[in-house]
């Protein structure tokens, strides 16, 4: 029950989040768009602290987030700054809520294979926080909805709704181990960061969340030249033509 109720109050956030964009109360639907994703990092946490995971949690989970981190970041964008864009507006908005779809679908197939250090693709509610971070980055700077620079919330989510269903790696911060290793070092690290976002919380917020953002094809070009491909870094086999050298198909087993 635990997690699940967790996973329902992140659900109500973001419908929170929605019926705030509606009402032209913007700053409380970021905020609650921010607080969806802090409870969506606590469920999975509790199910497996309690033993209690489930196929039913995995899906419950998807279709929360969906809601949360697809439908009320796009309704928040369109009603805050695509709306003069007409019909170039809402399709961007649907892409999003598409696009997050897809990766959410991708991810359920995907769990439990392949490397857990990583995601592929930006993850839904990392871009969900990021069109959040946005709105409260530019109110922080006395623009209002509907502004000119509405140009540049459009391409945003352009590009984000392409990094979700990308093949780009992002750090998932799912391996403890350099924290163990290192825990000195990112307390200090984790000290000035507090001070930072003491300072200035939607500035930090929206710097961090950039970086996350940008860090995906950085990372993925990095891997890509220390990691070559298979195909490129494979020598090819030397056959020797001599007779009777050629080997047989597989499956024979043939006495000459």
């Amino acid at each position: 029950m635990l997690p699940n109720l967790v996973t329902t109050a992140s659900m109500f956030c973001g419908f929170f989040a929605i019926v705030s964009s509606i009402n032209g109360e913007f700053t409380h639907a970021a905020v609650a768009i921010m607080i969806a994703m802090i409870c969506d990092g606590l469920d999975g946490r509790l199910a497996r602290l309690t033993n209690t995971t489930s196929g039913f949690g995995v899906q419950y989970d998807s279709l929360a987030d969906l809601a949360s981190f697809g439908v009320a970041p796009s309704v928040l964008a369109f009603l805050w700054a695509l709306t003069p864009y007409g019909r170039l507006g809402w399709l961007a908005a649907f892409l999003f809520v598409a696009c997050g779809a897809l990766r959410l679908a991708r991810f359920n197939v995907q769990v439990g294979t392949g490397d857990k250090r990583f995601f592929t693709g930006l993850p839904i509610p990392a871009a969900a926080v990021m069109v959040a971070a946005t709105v409260l980055f530019c109110m922080l700077l006395g623009w209002t909805e509907g502004g000119s620079y509405g140009w540049a919330i459009l391409a945003m989510i352009y590009v984000l709704s392409f990094l979700m269903v990308s093949n780009l790696k992002y750090f998932s911060f799912k391996d403890l181990s350099l924290i163990n290793r290192k825990s000195f070092n990112l307390l200090v690290a984790a000290v000035l960061l507090l001070i930072l976002m003491a300072l200035k919380p939607t500035l930090f917020l929206f710097l961090i969340m950039a970086c996350y953002v940008i860090h995906g094809p950085i990372l993925t070009i990095v891997m890509m030249r220390k990691n070559p491909t298979e195909e490129e870094g494979a020598t090819p086999p030397v056959l020797d033509d001599s007779p009777g050298c050629h080997p047989l198909p597989e499956g024979k087993n043939t006495l000459l």
